[in-house]
């Protein structure tokens, strides 16, 4: 039997992504608070509309959704009592700018002097913050995030409660005599009053639909963990299928434990995970990473076609064979997210695409054949201790290494099957990931300097041994993956080590390929971590009891 939780107590966006479930509109508010009181004051009015993870049944869905989270400083600037922000987490207390050395946002290789103004590039509201510790006057306290249905099937514009919504906290904000203030330096340029996001739409005739793709035209958000009491048991038996951890095969996949990414609870390790005083402050909570992920869309298509010819005249096939084959081999998927531990090779993905239904001549028709493919186990139910050597998934390849799967168990060995690899050393590694893309809602007039990229959200009960972890050590570095210091490809740093590495079967009379012009086609534009609080924990900082005695 599954663990039983209080979802009335977590937040919402913790056990759902919004994006899946019909949410494509988001807003990302980001406020400061001049007073504890007029902090509590503001807590307590927002505690009221916060969305939580109980379940909807017919009807229950709302039109907007509410969440709410604190940074340290906003925690500080709460009146929380200094036991209680002593006992938090190290990574969160000094917050995502301090931690640029661990994250590959700073060249590790230079000091603070010569380094000089490394985070140039990031938005004011991210680049001001944090400047001199704790109480600033450009520190992020607050993180309150909206998202929206839509108006209309067949539309791109939100529901109105949206803005009614917006307008609601505009006028919270009055009423507290903007001693709780809405920071409006978001954006390139530092004049936006919140971070806009929304899926991108397809145009199919007079419709807009909105696809589960980002601004590089790659299928996105799929692989999301499923742990212990997060669905009921009768949909977790099939949403833990290649998205839990993979025991053996009598046990198959299970869901993970609850303690990974909810305080409180028991983890993988069957430990609680630490928590600041009192224990029922952060019973429920949980941490967030927010980033806001630039992509260089000219670049990307740059190098890739530029990388394309060599392949193509390589190995003998066309250059949009040899484009869409790179693309894969550097991202894992297919560009429509078919997994190449599935279907390794590009006639196979031809046939496969076929036999599905994607290319059906109604457009309508395809795209419901490729949500219902999206929504199936198929997408997810595979693991890599087949495929140790990377013939058909590339071992440095993005998806291999925020989810390797079974590809780490010990006992495995290149050049040998080991049918009995489990998911034991990569179970303390998972994330939940949370978030929309950002910029234009419709593909086509991108350059690196437009505003296009992914406002990233990553949940979890650690952001070091979690978030942290898999960004320094299978990000931006791959020894694990038997790469030495190449990065990955998608989302690592390029600006020393630019290869990507990817093995050819020998059976298949043909070379092993490796992309040597690899550029940075992902930028931090800036973002903080932030504490997710339960509903009982925003009435305590309401009421401002929270006692750790």
């Amino acid at each position: 039997m599954t663990r039983i939780l209080n979802l009335d107590d977590i937040q919402g966006n913790v056990t759902r992504a919004y994006g899946r479930f019909s949410f494509p509109f988001a807003r990302y508010f980001f406020l400061h608070i001049e007073t504890p009181e007029a902090g509590r004051k503001f807590v307590d009015a927002a505690r009221r509309r916060v969305t939580t993870a109980t379940r909807w049944t017919e009807g229950t869905k709302p039109p907007v959704t509410f969440n709410i989270g604190f940074t340290f400083t906003g925690l500080y600037l709460m009146g929380l009592p200094t036991r209680t922000l002593q006992g938090m987490p190290e990574a969160f207390i000094d917050g995502m700018k301090a931690r640029a050395f661990i994250l590959g946002d700073r060249d590790v290789t230079k000091t603070e002097e010569d380094a000089g103004n490394w985070c140039a590039k990031w938005d004011p509201i991210w680049r001001d913050n944090r400047m001199r510790g704790v109480g600033g006057k450009n520190d992020v306290h607050i993180w309150i995030s909206m998202n929206a249905q839509l108006a209309e099937p067949g539309t791109d514009t939100p529901v109105p409660e949206l803005e009614e919504q917006t307008d609601w906290l505009r006028g919270l904000c009055d009423d507290l005599d903007q001693k709780v203030w809405i920071m409006k330096t978001n954006g390139q340029n530092g004049g936006e009053e919140y971070q806009a996001a929304s899926a991108v739409f397809d145009t199919l005739g007079d419709k807009k639909i909105p696809t589960p793709k980002e601004h590089f035209g790659i299928t996105d958000g799929i692989g999301d963990p499923v742990f212990e009491g997060q669905y009921p048991e009768d949909k977790e038996k099939v949403a833990v299928i290649g998205r839990g951890k993979w025991m053996n095969e009598k046990d198959g996949w299970q869901p993970l434990a609850t303690g990974e990414f909810i305080l409180g609870h028991p983890d993988e390790s069957q430990e609680l995970p630490p928590t600041a005083q009192p224990p029922n402050f952060m019973h429920n909570g949980t941490f967030m990473v927010y980033r806001k992920l630039h992509e260089n869309v000219s670049t990307f298509a740059e190098v890739v076609g530029e990388e394309a010819k060599t392949y193509a005249a390589t190995m003998g096939v066309g250059e949009d064979e040899a484009r869409e084959t790179l693309i894969a081999k550097m991202v894992g998927r297919w560009s429509d997210g078919v997994p190449l531990a599935r279907v390794p090779t590009y006639d196979a993905w031809r046939a496969f695409r076929k036999e599905k239904g994607f290319e059906d001549p109604d457009p309508l028709k395809a795209l419901g054949a490729m949500r219902a493919y999206l929504s199936s186990t198929e997408v997810s139910n595979f693991r890599y201790a087949d495929d140790l050597e990377g013939f058909k998934c590339p071992n440095g390849a993005h998806l291999r290494r925020v989810n390797t799967r079974d590809y780490l168990d010990p006992l495995n060995t290149p050049g040998s099957k080991n049918p009995k690899a489990t998911t034991q050393l990569n179970k303390r590694r998972r994330i939940l990931r949370r978030g929309l893309p950002y910029g234009p809602d419709h593909p086509g007039g991108m350059t690196d300097e437009t505003e296009q990229g992914v406002a990233f959200m990553a949940i979890g009960a650690s952001i070091f041994r979690q978030f942290e972890f898999v960004q320094q050590q299978w990000i931006q570095y791959g020894l694990d993956f038997n790469q030495g210091n190449n990065t990955c490809p998608l989302l690592g740093s390029h600006d020393i080590h630019k290869r990507h590495s990817i093995p050819s079967d020998p059976a298949s009379g043909k070379p092993p390929y490796y992309m040597s012009k690899l550029k940075t086609f992902v930028e931090t534009r800036g973002g903080d971590y932030f504490f997710i609080p339960s509903l009982t924990a925003l009435h305590m900082m309401a009421l401002g009891i929270v006692d750790p005695t």
